[in-house]
Order: C-alpha cells, then structure tokens, then sequence
C-alpha cells in the first residue's frame, strides 16, 4: 500500500518503513507525528480525495534535522562593474513512514 501526501507545498509518494526529506516540520527527534494531507492512497482498491482523502492520515517518526547543501544565486550585469552573490541553506526534517491508515471503510 502506498500514499501521495501533501507537506510543505510538495506531494510525496510513500510507501512503509520509507526514508524521505521534508520542509522542516516541528518536533523533537524521535517524535511520532501524523501527516493528514492524503491526496490519495493507492493498493488493491485506490482511494483518491477530492482533494484529501477524509479520515486518512500517514504516521511517520522524526529522524533528524538539518540544513541542505548551499544555493548560490549570483546576479551580474554585464558591463556595469556590478553583481550581487547570496547564498542559503534549505531547512529540512529527514522523517521514516511507520505506517499509513486509510481510517473508517465507508
């Protein structure tokens, strides 16, 4: 069984005991937490929401926190002695997929 999740303005396909990167998400290491933004849960029979998928929910645990490699944006004009370099880190939260419930049958 899998699922399409929403978190962080991006959809996750996930499937049990999965290891993904997430936009930071608050809560300790070792935390469990619920992802409840289910686009749709896919298997033998599918499920699609419009646009969630009502009583779904995905658990997943904290692994750890941490920023990403360094974007540089570096903007030239050419022929005017002028640019501008800047740089930043993405935060990021590295989560495991425990478990995906597709809640009450209807």
């Amino acid at each position: 069984m899998f699922a399409v999740i929403r978190s962080g303005g991006k959809q996750y396909r996930v499937a049990e005991n999965d290891v993904l990167s997430l936009a930071r998400l608050d809560g300790e290491v070792g935390a469990k937490i619920a992802l409840s933004e289910v686009l749709m849960l896919g298997g033998d029979a599918p499920k699609s929401g419009a646009p969630l998928v009502s009583g779904a929910s995905v658990e997943a645990e904290i692994l750890e926190h941490g920023r990403g490699p360094k974007v540089i944006a570096f903007k030239k004009k050419r022929r005017k002695n002028t640019h501008r370099k800047r740089g930043s880190r993405q935060h990021f939260t590295k989560v495991k997929i425990t478990g995906i419930s597709a809640g009450k049958e209807q």
